[in-house]
């Protein structure tokens, strides 16, 4: 266990120079309130809100010695909720859904907020105010429609809107508020969100909460199909096959259960997303109870969840510097 310094960061895979462009999607009715919703885009403007969307700097913080993972590519997006940055997401503008949400853990208060679903100003309109906003009443704009994922992609599917970043890891009310945003969402099956999944989220927080003695932090992403992949609607809203996440706690406790001493100071795990899925990456346990069969969890090292996805993003990816180790 060491306290470590943060390091500056080292140039990623980022697309801040030419962000990738959506395919067409369906045109959505313009309605009168288009005039007042581009005031909601072009209003306000600040001199931190240039920086929310396409660079990472104003929130490096939420990294591990400030290092974002490595080998993925997308828009970086700062989320800032109340004039303040919550967390941070790599966004997909082709798959309108988050490579993934990175974020510091603090252990929760209260109960889940009920809050209204939000969007990205900035990717719609790179000059707009920097703070997410809720989705409006009636029609949206159709640069909205365009630049990401709207409620209309989910309502009357068969997915729910699975967080990567969780309400549950916040104590915050507006920490947990923030993180209702479909920047950070992605189609994930009930199977999948009400039950080996939301068994994970409760175990990291049961665990951070009780054994991490200083900061921790955690990367949540998703894994594509392998070829064209599987969509919400005329290739609106990617599907991810499985889900991922990594947690890094350099300082935790000394005395540790014995059931816990692989998951410091760093552990993983990845989530099916699909039940009929091969068993390759996830095996699927016959003892599950039927609605949650074929979307099995399983934990495993850091090094074990970087290969996974190097093997099916193509590249070596890296999550953590020096995955976690606390070495210079």
């Amino acid at each position: 266990m060491r306290n470590v310094e943060k390091k500056p960061l080292s140039e990623g895979r980022h697309d801040t120079s030419h962000p990738d462009r959506p395919p067409d999607g369906p045109s959505v009715a313009m309605s009168p309130r288009s005039a007042v919703l581009g005031l909601v885009f072009t209003a306000g403007c600040c001199f931190m809100c240039a920086a929310d969307v396409g660079d990472f700097s104003p929130c490096l913080q939420v990294f591990y010695r400030s290092w974002p993972p490595k080998g993925l590519e997308g828009t970086p997006i700062c989320q800032r909720f109340h004039n303040q940055y919550r967390f941070a997401t790599l966004y997909s503008r082709p798959r309108r859904s988050p490579w993934f949400s990175a974020y510091l853990y603090t252990s929760p208060e209260g109960k889940r907020p009920k809050s209204f679903w939000k969007f990205e100003p900035q990717l719609a309109d790179p000059g707009a105010r920097g703070d997410m906003v809720p989705f409006p009443p009636g029609p949206v704009d159709q640069n909205m429609v365009d630049s990401q994922a709207v409620e209309l992609d989910y309502i009357n599917s068969t997915f729910s809107r699975g967080h990567l970043n969780p309400s549950l890891h916040h104590r915050s009310h507006e920490d947990r508020t923030a993180t209702f945003t479909l920047a950070n969402v992605v189609p994930q099956k009930a199977g999948s969100n009400d039950g080996p999944w939301k068994a994970l989220e409760q175990a990291v927080n049961r665990t951070l909460a009780a054994h991490c003695l200083g900061a921790a932090h955690v990367v949540t992403g998703a894994i594509p199909y392998r070829g064209a992949g599987r969509w919400l609607g005329n290739r609106r809203v990617a599907v991810p096959e499985y889900l991922w996440s990594a947690y890094c706690c350099p300082e935790y406790s000394a005395s540790l259960p014995v059931e816990l001493r692989k998951a410091f100071p760093t552990y993983a795990a990845i989530g099916r997303n699909d039940r009929d899925s091969g068993e390759e990456i996830v095996p699927v346990s016959p003892a599950a109870k039927e609605q949650f069969r074929g979307f099995d969890v399983r934990t495993m090292t850091l090094e074990i969840l970087e290969g996974h996805l190097g093997d099916r993003l193509g590249g070596a990816v890296r999550v953590f510097y020096e995955q976690c180790s606390g070495s210079d």
